[in-house]
Formats: structure tokens, C-alpha cells, sequence
């Protein structure tokens, strides 16, 4: 893909894709920015090359793909502005506003105007994010290729067909860095507990997370298989994973999850009542 893509709005997660693209080979003269903070656009534009300007009708004029990479609260006030000069250009949205359903979206742009939703995770931030995508109406098999190369270049990328399936998504890979990061600092301190140095336990809880993770996506076999592949019967993993299943783990994140979902649904239809 060598379109031009404009990102309104210079904050983090704008940062990571413009990183990502340009490591992927990316032209950095096809990559617009447009945010109202000169500072970071004077550091965008020394530390990629790219175009990043206070302007946003200046950018969306250039690029034939628009991410809106704002705030949410203040996404409806910049769609409504400019959603005329998108309609204008025929260029494909990509919205990577965290709870703005997609009836939204369409309503302050226009049925006529593809949109695509994308949510990705903070670990895209070190380019070892997943990204959800579930597309609108009107939406053409290159416009999906389009979305998903950009995104790839955070890290994986995964379609659902539906906006239920995609705040279930969210549920779990947007919010899922914290459950994990949680679960790291529990093993830590446990580690602690039962004798571990702090520095020691957090590095181990750490380092056997990321193998482990790595393992299981590197793997052909299933999650389950590589674990009963580390226990070994009346062994010290066994006791240790029996304990965890006594306790309810599954359970447990499945209301965690269910909890999350819930809160989704409910920003969404917050946000959707303003359409």
C-alpha cells in the first residue's frame, strides 16, 4: 500500500502507527499528521520526515486514507466540522476512537462515507499490539486490505463481522494488557512472599510471561496442550495449576470480561444517544 494517509490527531497511538509504518518501509512522504500542538508536530516532523501541520482541512485535502486518532469526547466536534470535505474526497475513515459505535460514525459522516473501525492495544505501542477491525457498509475489499496493512504494522490484525463480536474484542485484547499486567504483578508478589528477592520475582513473573506468550504463538499446538505439556503428574506444576482451577480462574475472567463488555456497550450507546 503506497496511499497517502492522513492521521488527525498526534498523540500516542499516532505515534506507534507512524513508527510502525516507516520500519515497515512506508514512504514518510505519504504519512500527513495534522494536530494543533506545534511542539509535536515539530517532533514528529524531526523524528520521521513526515508531513505534520496544525491544519486539518490541509491534511485531509492530501490523503486518500483518514485515521481519527482523537479523543472521543472530542470526535464528534471534528467529524462534524470536517465531514463534508471527506464526503468531497471519497477517502476511507478509520476510526481508532475507543467507543464510538459505528451508527455514530456513520450518522456525522454520512451513510455514503466508508468506515471502518479499529481498536488497537497498547502494545502496539512497541509494535507487539492486535488490532480488532470490523468494517461498516459500502466498504470495498481493497479499503479492508487498505485498513488491515495499516494496522499490521503495530502488530496482528483481526476482522469480526459484527459490532457485538467487536466489543467482546475489546473486552478482551483492548482491555487485556491490564488483566496481564495484573497477573504478573500477583505472580511477583507471591514470589516475594515465598522468598524471592523483589527485583528477582519481578523479572522472573515478567520474563516467563513473554515466553510463555511467545511459545503459544509460535506454537501449532493448541494453548491447553502446552500446558499439560509443563505439568507432569503429582508434579509441583500440577499442584500449582490445580490450585488455580479449585480458585476459579475461569470463571473469574469470564466475569471479568462480561464486566468489561458491559461498560463497552454501555459508552457505546452513551455516545450513540448523541448521533
Amino acid at each position: 500500500m503506497q496511499k497517502m494517509i492522513g492521521f488527525i490527531g498526534g498523540g500516542n497511538m499516532t505515534r506507534s502507527l507512524v513508527a510502525g509504518l516507516i520500519a515497515d518501509g512506508y514512504p514518510a512522504k505519504n504519512i500527513w499528521v495534522a494536530d494543533r500542538n506545534v511542539d509535536k508536530c515539530e517532533l514528529l516532523i524531526e523524528q520521521f520526515a513526515i508531513h505534520a501541520v496544525t491544519g486539518i482541512n490541509q491534511v485531509i485535502d492530501q490523503v486518500e486514507i483518514v485515521v481519527l486518532s482523537v479523543k472521543p469526547q472530542g470526535l464528534k466536534v471534528v467529524v462534524k466540522e470536517y465531514a463534508e470535505l471527506i464526503r468531497q474526497k471519497e477517502s476511507l475513515v478509520v476510526s481508532v476512537a475507543t467507543g464510538i459505535p459505528m451508527q455514530a460514525l456513520q450518522s456525522w459522516f454520512g451513510a455514503q462515507v466508508p468506515v471502518i473501525r479499529a481498536m488497537p492495544n497498547t502494545p502496539a505501542l512497541i509494535r507487539s499490539g492486535v488490532t480488532g477491525l470490523y468494517a461498516g457498509e459500502n466498504i470495498t475489499e481493497q479499503q479492508r486490505e487498505d485498513a488491515e496493512s495499516l494496522m499490521r504494522a503495530v502488530g496482528l490484525a483481526v476482522w469480526v463481522s459484527s459490532e457485538a463480536e467487536f466489543d467482546a474484542l475489546l473486552s478482551l485484547s483492548g482491555c487485556g494488557p491490564a488483566y496481564i499486567f495484573l497477573v504478573i504483578e500477583a505472580m511477583a508478589k507471591a514470589g516475594v512472599k515465598i522468598g524471592l528477592e523483589e527485583k528477582s520475582a519481578n523479572l522472573l513473573a515478567i520474563q516467563t510471561t513473554l515466553g510463555a506468550a511467545r511459545m503459544a504463538l509460535e506454537s501449532d499446538e493448541g494453548v491447553d496442550r502446552l500446558r499439560q505439556r509443563v505439568m507432569s503428574k503429582g508434579g509441583a506444576t500440577a499442584e500449582g495449576v490445580k490450585v488455580l482451577e479449585q480458585e476459579g480462574i475461569a470463571k473469574m475472567f469470564e466475569n471479568t470480561l462480561r464486566a468489561a463488555k458491559e461498560r463497552v456497550q454501555q459508552i457505546s450507546f452513551e455516545f450513540g444517544q448523541e448521533s
